[in-house]
Protein backbone atom coordinates (compact mmCIF):
# COMPACT_ATOMS: atom_id res chain seq x y z
CA UNK A 1 0.00 0.00 0.00
CA UNK A 2 1.28 3.36 -0.92
CA UNK A 3 1.89 6.15 1.99
CA UNK A 4 -1.58 8.07 0.99
CA UNK A 5 -3.54 5.00 1.46
CA UNK A 6 -1.63 3.87 4.89
CA UNK A 7 -2.52 7.06 6.23
CA UNK A 8 -6.07 7.29 4.59
CA UNK A 9 -6.16 3.76 6.29
CA UNK A 10 -5.01 5.20 10.04
CA UNK A 11 -7.09 8.26 9.30
CA UNK A 12 -10.42 6.01 9.02
CA UNK A 13 -9.12 3.97 12.52
CA UNK A 14 -9.09 7.44 14.06
CA UNK A 15 -12.58 8.26 13.32
CA UNK A 16 -12.28 10.56 10.40
CA UNK A 17 -14.50 10.76 7.95
CA UNK A 18 -13.02 12.12 4.83
CA UNK A 19 -8.96 13.62 4.41
CA UNK A 20 -7.72 15.74 1.78
CA UNK A 21 -4.04 17.19 1.12
CA UNK A 22 -2.98 20.90 -0.19
CA UNK A 23 -0.72 23.14 -0.04
CA UNK A 24 0.19 25.83 2.52
CA UNK A 25 -0.02 28.35 -0.40
CA UNK A 26 -3.22 26.89 -1.09
CA UNK A 27 -5.53 30.00 -0.65
CA UNK A 28 -4.26 32.90 -1.98
CA UNK A 29 -7.46 34.52 -2.30
CA UNK A 30 -7.92 34.59 1.86
CA UNK A 31 -6.02 37.39 3.33
CA UNK A 32 -8.33 40.01 0.90
CA UNK A 33 -11.34 37.80 2.01
CA UNK A 34 -10.58 37.88 5.78
CA UNK A 35 -9.93 41.76 4.90
CA UNK A 36 -13.18 42.35 3.92
CA UNK A 37 -14.86 40.79 6.27
CA UNK A 38 -12.91 42.61 9.00
CA UNK A 39 -13.46 45.66 7.47
CA UNK A 40 -17.17 45.45 7.26
CA UNK A 41 -17.38 44.92 11.18
CA UNK A 42 -18.64 41.46 10.72
CA UNK A 43 -16.49 39.98 13.17
CA UNK A 44 -18.21 42.01 15.64
CA UNK A 45 -16.35 41.68 19.49
CA UNK A 46 -14.07 38.99 18.31
CA UNK A 47 -10.86 41.13 18.33
CA UNK A 48 -8.76 38.14 17.80
CA UNK A 49 -9.96 37.73 14.64
CA UNK A 50 -8.01 40.89 13.55
CA UNK A 51 -5.01 39.66 15.51
CA UNK A 52 -2.50 37.98 12.97
CA UNK A 53 -4.01 37.92 10.14
CA UNK A 54 -0.72 37.64 8.37
CA UNK A 55 -0.83 34.19 9.66
CA UNK A 56 -4.57 33.26 9.18
CA UNK A 57 -4.19 34.70 5.52
CA UNK A 58 -0.96 33.08 4.77
CA UNK A 59 -0.68 29.42 6.43
CA UNK A 60 2.57 28.90 4.85
CA UNK A 61 3.94 31.73 7.03
CA UNK A 62 2.45 29.66 10.15
CA UNK A 63 5.36 27.42 9.91
CA UNK A 64 7.59 28.04 6.47
CA UNK A 65 9.22 24.33 6.64
CA UNK A 66 5.62 22.85 5.91
CA UNK A 67 5.27 21.36 2.79
CA UNK A 68 2.00 20.02 2.94
CA UNK A 69 -1.15 20.21 4.92
CA UNK A 70 -3.62 17.33 5.60
CA UNK A 71 -7.04 18.41 6.27
CA UNK A 72 -9.47 15.92 7.97
CA UNK A 73 -13.09 15.81 8.96
CA UNK A 74 -14.51 14.07 12.03
CA UNK A 75 -18.38 13.69 12.01
CA UNK A 76 -20.50 14.72 14.77
CA UNK A 77 -23.98 14.25 12.91
CA UNK A 78 -27.19 14.22 15.57
CA UNK A 79 -29.12 11.50 15.72
CA UNK A 80 -32.25 14.00 15.62
CA UNK A 81 -33.74 16.59 14.16
CA UNK A 82 -32.01 19.61 15.79
CA UNK A 83 -35.01 21.94 14.55
CA UNK A 84 -37.73 19.80 16.54
CA UNK A 85 -36.15 21.48 19.46
CA UNK A 86 -37.09 24.76 18.92
CA UNK A 87 -40.87 23.49 19.21
CA UNK A 88 -40.31 23.00 22.99
CA UNK A 89 -40.08 26.41 24.25
CA UNK A 90 -39.86 25.71 28.29
CA UNK A 91 -36.36 24.25 27.25
CA UNK A 92 -32.93 25.33 25.56
CA UNK A 93 -32.01 24.45 22.76
CA UNK A 94 -28.27 23.94 22.43
CA UNK A 95 -26.48 23.30 19.20
CA UNK A 96 -25.77 19.65 18.07
CA UNK A 97 -22.04 19.90 18.67
CA UNK A 98 -21.85 21.12 22.23
CA UNK A 99 -24.26 18.86 23.71
CA UNK A 100 -21.43 16.24 24.68
CA UNK A 101 -17.77 16.10 25.06
CA UNK A 102 -15.93 19.29 24.04
CA UNK A 103 -14.66 18.34 20.25
CA UNK A 104 -11.23 19.81 20.84
CA UNK A 105 -10.68 17.43 22.94
CA UNK A 106 -11.60 14.48 21.04
CA UNK A 107 -10.41 15.84 17.49
CA UNK A 108 -7.37 16.73 18.92
CA UNK A 109 -6.75 13.28 20.31
CA UNK A 110 -7.52 11.94 16.78
CA UNK A 111 -5.40 13.99 15.40
CA UNK A 112 -2.56 13.00 17.75
CA UNK A 113 -2.85 10.01 16.57
CA UNK A 114 -2.83 10.22 13.24
CA UNK A 115 0.14 12.76 13.28
CA UNK A 116 2.11 10.32 15.63
CA UNK A 117 2.06 7.58 13.24
CA UNK A 118 2.96 10.12 10.40
CA UNK A 119 6.03 10.87 12.26
CA UNK A 120 6.93 7.23 13.14
CA UNK A 121 5.83 5.83 9.02
CA UNK A 122 8.02 8.87 7.37
CA UNK A 123 10.08 10.60 9.20
CA UNK A 124 8.86 13.87 9.37
CA UNK A 125 7.87 16.85 11.63
CA UNK A 126 4.16 17.84 11.86
CA UNK A 127 2.34 20.08 14.26
CA UNK A 128 -1.59 19.65 14.78
CA UNK A 129 -4.26 22.29 15.08
CA UNK A 130 -8.00 21.91 16.19
CA UNK A 131 -9.45 25.59 16.01
CA UNK A 132 -7.28 27.18 18.51
CA UNK A 133 -4.87 28.62 15.90
CA UNK A 134 -5.16 31.28 13.17
CA UNK A 135 -5.45 28.70 10.97
CA UNK A 136 -8.10 29.01 8.31
CA UNK A 137 -9.94 25.49 8.00
CA UNK A 138 -12.58 25.75 5.74
CA UNK A 139 -10.83 27.35 2.90
CA UNK A 140 -7.75 25.02 3.48
CA UNK A 141 -10.59 22.26 3.23
CA UNK A 142 -11.90 23.20 0.31
CA UNK A 143 -8.54 23.51 -1.34
CA UNK A 144 -7.64 19.82 -0.18
CA UNK A 145 -10.88 18.89 -1.61
CA UNK A 146 -13.52 17.94 1.16
CA UNK A 147 -16.08 19.74 0.35
CA UNK A 148 -16.66 23.18 -0.28
CA UNK A 149 -17.79 26.33 1.40
CA UNK A 150 -21.88 26.47 1.25
CA UNK A 151 -23.90 29.79 1.16
CA UNK A 152 -24.12 29.74 4.83
CA UNK A 153 -20.00 29.20 5.04
CA UNK A 154 -19.71 26.30 6.90
CA UNK A 155 -18.15 22.75 5.09
CA UNK A 156 -20.55 20.94 3.27
CA UNK A 157 -19.73 17.57 1.25
CA UNK A 158 -21.70 15.64 -1.38
CA UNK A 159 -19.95 12.31 0.87
CA UNK A 160 -20.68 13.60 4.30
CA UNK A 161 -23.18 16.82 4.39
CA UNK A 162 -21.96 19.42 6.84
CA UNK A 163 -21.78 18.21 10.62
CA UNK A 164 -18.16 17.99 10.71
CA UNK A 165 -15.47 19.41 12.76
CA UNK A 166 -11.91 20.22 10.96
CA UNK A 167 -8.55 19.13 11.77
CA UNK A 168 -5.47 20.62 10.18
CA UNK A 169 -1.73 18.29 10.25
CA UNK A 170 1.22 20.48 8.98
CA UNK A 171 3.80 18.54 7.69
CA UNK A 172 7.29 18.71 6.34
CA UNK A 173 6.41 16.18 4.04
CA UNK A 174 6.02 16.78 -0.08
CA UNK A 175 2.47 15.13 -0.57
CA UNK A 176 0.28 15.39 -3.61
CA UNK A 177 -2.10 17.82 -3.36
CA UNK A 178 -5.91 16.84 -3.68
CA UNK A 179 -7.69 18.86 -6.22
CA UNK A 180 -9.82 21.73 -4.99
CA UNK A 181 -13.72 21.33 -4.70
CA UNK A 182 -16.17 23.14 -6.66
CA UNK A 183 -19.46 24.57 -5.13
CA UNK A 184 -22.25 22.74 -5.73
CA UNK A 185 -25.20 24.76 -4.02
CA UNK A 186 -26.70 25.76 -7.29
CA UNK A 187 -29.93 27.62 -6.59
CA UNK A 188 -30.66 26.48 -3.25
CA UNK A 189 -31.00 28.95 -0.71
CA UNK A 190 -32.64 26.97 2.23
CA UNK A 191 -29.84 27.51 4.31
CA UNK A 192 -30.68 31.27 3.93
CA UNK A 193 -34.41 31.90 4.46
CA UNK A 194 -34.33 29.64 7.09
CA UNK A 195 -31.86 32.04 9.21
CA UNK A 196 -34.04 33.81 12.15
CA UNK A 197 -32.11 36.96 12.34
CA UNK A 198 -30.73 37.74 8.65
CA UNK A 199 -27.26 36.98 9.30
CA UNK A 200 -26.39 36.25 5.76
CA UNK A 201 -25.80 39.69 4.01
CA UNK A 202 -25.46 37.87 0.99
CA UNK A 203 -24.64 33.97 -0.41
CA UNK A 204 -21.33 32.74 0.83
CA UNK A 205 -21.15 36.46 3.24
CA UNK A 206 -22.08 36.11 6.95
CA UNK A 207 -22.41 38.79 9.58
CA UNK A 208 -21.75 37.41 12.76
CA UNK A 209 -23.70 40.34 14.35
CA UNK A 210 -26.76 39.04 13.71
CA UNK A 211 -25.64 35.13 13.84
CA UNK A 212 -27.46 33.42 17.58
CA UNK A 213 -24.08 31.32 17.26
CA UNK A 214 -22.09 34.37 17.55
CA UNK A 215 -24.36 36.22 19.99
CA UNK A 216 -25.53 33.38 22.58
CA UNK A 217 -21.38 32.46 22.88
CA UNK A 218 -18.94 35.27 21.32
CA UNK A 219 -21.53 38.40 22.41
CA UNK A 220 -20.72 40.02 25.61
CA UNK A 221 -23.54 41.92 27.35
CA UNK A 222 -27.15 42.86 26.63
CA UNK A 223 -28.00 41.66 22.95
CA UNK A 224 -29.89 44.29 20.67
CA UNK A 225 -33.76 44.57 21.48
CA UNK A 226 -34.34 43.81 17.79
CA UNK A 227 -32.43 40.33 17.80
CA UNK A 228 -33.70 39.22 21.19
CA UNK A 229 -37.01 37.55 20.36
CA UNK A 230 -35.51 36.20 16.95
CA UNK A 231 -33.23 33.87 19.59
CA UNK A 232 -36.28 32.05 20.36
CA UNK A 233 -35.13 29.22 23.05
CA UNK A 234 -31.58 28.90 21.44
CA UNK A 235 -29.40 29.00 24.62
CA UNK A 236 -26.29 27.86 23.29
CA UNK A 237 -25.38 28.01 19.33
CA UNK A 238 -28.05 27.69 16.19
CA UNK A 239 -28.71 24.72 14.12
CA UNK A 240 -30.85 26.09 11.91
CA UNK A 241 -28.85 26.66 8.67
CA UNK A 242 -26.72 23.67 9.02
CA UNK A 243 -30.19 21.72 9.85
CA UNK A 244 -31.61 22.34 6.56
CA UNK A 245 -29.12 21.65 4.01
CA UNK A 246 -29.94 18.82 1.52
CA UNK A 247 -26.53 17.44 1.05
CA UNK A 248 -27.09 16.45 4.65
CA UNK A 249 -28.99 13.24 3.56
CA UNK A 250 -25.49 11.39 2.74
CA UNK A 251 -24.50 12.53 6.30
CA UNK A 252 -22.03 10.26 7.90
CA UNK A 253 -22.79 8.36 11.84
CA UNK A 254 -20.92 10.39 14.41
CA UNK A 255 -17.37 9.68 14.75
CA UNK A 256 -17.33 9.45 18.52
CA UNK A 257 -20.60 8.86 20.85
CA UNK A 258 -19.05 11.00 23.35
CA UNK A 259 -21.00 14.05 20.87
CA UNK A 260 -24.28 12.73 21.85
CA UNK A 261 -24.06 13.65 25.03
CA UNK A 262 -26.55 15.52 28.37
CA UNK A 263 -26.96 18.71 27.03
CA UNK A 264 -29.71 18.34 24.79
CA UNK A 265 -32.89 20.71 25.82
CA UNK A 266 -32.20 20.99 28.98
CA UNK A 267 -35.13 22.68 31.60
CA UNK A 268 -34.52 26.17 31.11
CA UNK A 269 -36.16 26.93 34.97
CA UNK A 270 -32.96 24.59 36.02
CA UNK A 271 -30.96 26.91 34.24
CA UNK A 272 -31.84 30.12 35.58
CA UNK A 273 -30.83 29.00 39.17
CA UNK A 274 -27.60 28.04 38.46
CA UNK A 275 -24.50 30.07 40.45
CA UNK A 276 -21.51 29.93 39.15
CA UNK A 277 -19.92 26.50 41.04
CA UNK A 278 -23.21 24.78 39.69
CA UNK A 279 -22.76 25.97 36.09
CA UNK A 280 -19.43 24.64 36.61
CA UNK A 281 -19.72 21.45 37.19
CA UNK A 282 -22.78 20.96 35.40
CA UNK A 283 -21.07 21.77 32.14
CA UNK A 284 -17.39 20.10 32.94
CA UNK A 285 -16.14 18.94 29.92
CA UNK A 286 -18.32 20.46 27.61
CA UNK A 287 -17.62 23.26 25.21
CA UNK A 288 -20.64 25.29 27.16
CA UNK A 289 -18.46 25.95 30.05
CA UNK A 290 -16.24 28.81 28.27
CA UNK A 291 -18.90 30.74 28.10
CA UNK A 292 -19.36 31.01 31.96
CA UNK A 293 -22.35 31.36 34.03
CA UNK A 294 -23.55 35.00 33.78
CA UNK A 295 -23.37 34.73 29.70
CA UNK A 296 -25.51 31.01 30.30
CA UNK A 297 -27.61 32.69 32.39
CA UNK A 298 -28.56 35.86 30.18
CA UNK A 299 -29.05 33.58 27.27
CA UNK A 300 -31.68 31.49 29.41
CA UNK A 301 -33.77 34.74 30.48
CA UNK A 302 -34.10 35.75 26.73
CA UNK A 303 -35.04 32.07 25.93
CA UNK A 304 -37.55 32.62 28.98
CA UNK A 305 -39.17 35.57 27.53
CA UNK A 306 -39.96 33.96 24.13
CA UNK A 307 -41.65 31.15 25.75
CA UNK A 308 -44.92 32.42 26.39
CA UNK A 309 -44.60 30.33 29.75
CA UNK A 310 -45.86 33.12 32.34
CA UNK A 311 -45.51 30.39 35.32
CA UNK A 312 -41.55 31.14 34.85
CA UNK A 313 -41.91 35.11 35.38
CA UNK A 314 -41.03 34.00 39.13
CA UNK A 315 -38.22 32.26 38.21
CA UNK A 316 -36.56 35.10 36.46
CA UNK A 317 -37.74 37.68 38.90
CA UNK A 318 -35.63 36.54 40.84
CA UNK A 319 -32.33 37.43 38.79
CA UNK A 320 -33.24 41.34 38.80
CA UNK A 321 -30.79 42.23 41.14
CA UNK A 322 -28.02 40.15 39.77
CA UNK A 323 -24.51 40.98 39.97
CA UNK A 324 -24.17 40.52 36.13
CA UNK A 325 -25.48 43.90 34.77
CA UNK A 326 -26.19 42.03 31.40
CA UNK A 327 -28.55 38.86 33.35
CA UNK A 328 -30.36 41.55 35.50
CA UNK A 329 -31.84 43.30 32.52
CA UNK A 330 -32.17 39.99 30.18
CA UNK A 331 -34.44 38.90 33.42
CA UNK A 332 -36.16 42.68 32.90
CA UNK A 333 -37.02 42.17 29.63
CA UNK A 334 -38.04 38.75 30.05
CA UNK A 335 -40.49 39.72 32.41
CA UNK A 336 -41.78 42.55 30.62
CA UNK A 337 -42.38 40.05 27.49
CA UNK A 338 -43.95 37.25 28.99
Amino acid sequence: MTFRGRLEAEARAAGFVSLGVCRPDAIPEAPDSLARFLEAGHHGQMGWMGERTAWRGDPASLWPEARSVVMLAHSYAPEHDPLEDLERPEHGAISVYAQGRDYHDVVKKALKRVARWMVTDAKCEVKVFVDTAPVMEKPLAQAAGLGWQGKHTNLLSRDFGNWVFLGAIFTTLDLAPDVAEGEHCGSCRKCLDICPTDAFPAPFQLDARRCISYLTIEHSGPVDMDLRARMGNRIYGCDDCLAVCPWNKFAVAASDLRYHGPHRAPDLAGLAVLDDAAFRARFSGSPIKRIGRDRMVRNVCYAIGNSGEARLKPVVQGLFDDADAAVADAARWAVGRL
